[in-house]
């Protein structure tokens, strides 16, 4: 999830959020069992915290969503932005 978060902050691409919210989670849940835990909890202090400290419950909603999305394993390129690296 560190990674994803990185390559995020790296590439600051417009409208990315959601695609490495979704690959952050899906290499987590790769490493099995524990990994795809450890990214739900992680994911879902990480948004709590957010919505705490008044970022909008829709926008936490949908990045919850691209969350779930990468836990199950589906192809986090779903949310890629048209024109992001492909590095990333």
């Amino acid at each position: 999830m560190w990674r994803a978060y990185s390559d995020m902050k790296e590439a600051n691409w417009k409208n990315s959020d959601k695609y490495f919210h979704a690959r952050g989670n899906y290499d987590a849940a790769q490493r099995g069992p524990g990994g795809a835990w450890a990214a739900k909890v992680i994911s879902d202090a990480r948004e709590g915290i957010q919505r705490f400290t008044g970022r909008g419950a829709e926008d936490s909603r949908a990045d919850q969503f691209a969350n779930e999305w990468g836990r199950s394993g589906r192809d986090p390129n779903h949310f890629r932005p048209a024109g992001l690296s492909n590095k990333y």
